[in-house]
């Protein structure tokens, strides 16, 4: 029996005119894996929640057509009885887990089943052990890592033994090993008979997994449906992102992009420092250091991308730097002052920090509302609060929104007002977690560009597991893991290593090594678009 089939599905907002899906039709079997691709908005988020039945449930509004599950229609059947059948997965693992600590999490589903103790802890301790984490199962859900949140997403679905997953954009917290180990699991559960549905931007990862079909939705209907080979010739390579080998392939027949030129980093004889972080350790519990003996500097013009695995410390360093944590031992300097004795209110004016979960940081009714909030409490003159809230909605591609409440806009959207929000403090120093998680590569390439070509940041720090963003963007790389700093370079010295990415589990992509086979040439790194009117790179 055909595991799901939707048939002239549409479906329209109850708040909006227009419908957010247009008579989409397609079919997958038990053993198959699709690939969901599309800008932010073409509608993949709401193909999932009229799937799993969320809409028109939770989420109000009109829908046409069929979802039919293993044969049945899912408008007559409870979300509880769908739960047993589609498992979902969702972008932000922080909407997902309730429970404190990882084995109650996972038990969640399974005893509103109502099953047996005994079953419970086995199928516990079967997922567990299916995706490599029993050593978290005592852990306190709160402090695990973005990575580590995402697979005990993951393990308390598939606890529940679904027969058809659905996935949104798993590999945005994990790092470039810890996706390939995701994406072989994934294959894995398709051979073993599970029909899977991925949403995901970071399609050159899924494709090593040899997707069966590839759907691409734009603006809310089906643009392509079919192999993987066909997908290249279809898609706007500015919007959606693409191996670089199939960018390299039609940019070259384009006109040469404009070119991005930012300033150099300055050299460490050229003054003091932003920041300073001087043999720093710190643990969250006393018997378990998170970063050791940390000796780094910031300086004006330094845009930095922080790399490494997922719970390596990287989100712990950048914290030390805003204040909201302090050295067990060492200590931290912002413009010469130990943050001991510094407010995070008063770091705020020279370092501003997006969080990687932009539920940890939104909270006012509108979007204008929480861009205002940190310059009026920064006690900026109010014509400077409305100019700076406007350019950073322009620069986020936001424009339309102000009125909406945060918290009811997509993760990416989410994300992109946190960043908004920091943009309109006009902080010094620009501190980023994970600032293209949820975005498509058209917004994230946008502001990016827009962010470094700022006049008023004096330098830009930004953790990330996207290898190509430290490549296009990095004039410094640093390495962290196991809480110790493994690195510090220049992209071209640091990302040219493979054995060292290896070994911190980075993963070299195809736009890294066609940088590095050009490098002599074009003696510096460069986006796709550029890298393709460079002479002598072979697609």
């Amino acid at each position: 029996m055909t595991a799901l089939h939707i048939d002239r599905l549409t479906f329209r907002y109850r708040d909006r005119p227009e419908p957010s899906l247009n008579d989409i039709s397609f079919q997958a079997q038990a053993g198959e894996l699709l690939l969901l691709a599309g800008a932010s908005g073409s509608g993949k988020t709401t193909l999932i929640r009229c799937i799993n039945g969320l809409a028109p449930r939770s989420y109000k509004g009109e829908l046409q057509g069929q979802v039919l599950l293993q044969g049945q229609d899912n408008t007559g059947l409870t979300l509880a009885r769908i739960s047993q059948v589609v498992g979902t997965v969702l972008q932000d693992p922080e909407r997902q887990i309730l429970g404190t600590r990882v084995r109650s999490e996972v038990a969640f589903g399974l005893e509103n089943l109502g099953l047996n103790r005994p079953e419970i802890n086995q199928r516990i301790d079967e997922a567990l052990e299916y995706l490599g984490i029993p050593h978290l199962s005592q852990r306190e859900t709160f402090n695990l890592s973005g990575g580590e949140k995402q697979k005990v997403a993951l393990a308390g679905v598939l606890a529940m033994r679904p027969s058809i997953l659905l996935l949104d954009e798993p590999l945005a917290s994990l790092d470039p090993a810890s996706a390939q180990e995701t994406l072989q699991m994934v294959r894995r559960l398709v051979d073993e008979g599970l029909c899977v549905l991925i949403i995901e931007h970071r399609i050159e990862d899924v494709l090593a997994i040899r997707p069966d079909q590839v759907m691409f939705l734009e603006n809310g209907e089906m643009r392509y449906h079919g192999g993987v080979e066909g997908l290249g010739k279809v898609v706007n390579y500015h919007e959606i992102k693409l191996p670089a080998p199939m960018i390299l392939q039609r940019a070259a027949r384009d006109a040469p992009p404009p070119e991005v030129i930012f300033k150099p980093a300055e050299t460490p004889e050229s003054g003091a420092p932003l920041v300073r972080f001087e043999n720093v350790s710190f643990g969250y519990q006393r018997e378990q250091a998170v970063l050791e003996g940390i000796n780094l500097e910031i300086r004006r013009g330094d845009v930095i991308a922080v790399l490494g695995p997922n719970g390596a410390g990287k989100t712990t360093l950048v914290k030390h730097a805003i204040g909201l944590l302090k050295p067990r031992h060492g200590r931290v300097l912002v413009n010469g002052k130990d943050t001991r004795q510094s407010s995070v209110a008063q770091i705020a004016n020279t370092l501003g920090y997006v969080f990687q979960s932009p539920s940890h940081m939104l909270f006012a009714p509108t979007v204008q509302e929480e861009l205002a909030f940190g310059p009026t409490n920064l006690r900026h003159a109010p014509e400077q609060i409305a100019r700076d809230v406007e350019e950073a909605i322009q620069i986020v591609n936001l424009s339309g929104r102000q009125k909406d409440p945060p918290l009811s806009l997509s993760f990416g959207q989410q994300k992109r007002v946190s960043i908004a929000a920091v943009l309109a403090m006009r902080s010094r120093i620009l501190a980023m977690d994970e600032p293209t998680a949820g975005q498509d590569y058209r917004n994230y390439m946008d502001f990016m560009d827009s962010i470094l070509s700022l006049p008023n940041f004096a330098a830009i720090l930004f953790i990330t597991h996207d290898v190509d963003l430290a490549v296009i963007y990095a004039n410094r790389v640093l390495l962290i893991n196991q809480g110790r700093l493994v690195a510090d370079g220049k992209p071209e010295e640091v990302l040219s290593d493979f054995e060292t990415l290896r070994q911190n589990r980075l993963v070299p992509t195809s736009l890294l090594k066609s940088n590095l086979q050009a490098l002599p040439r074009s003696g510096r790194f460069l986006r796709a678009e550029a890298l393709a009117h460079c002479s002598g790179i072979t697609p």
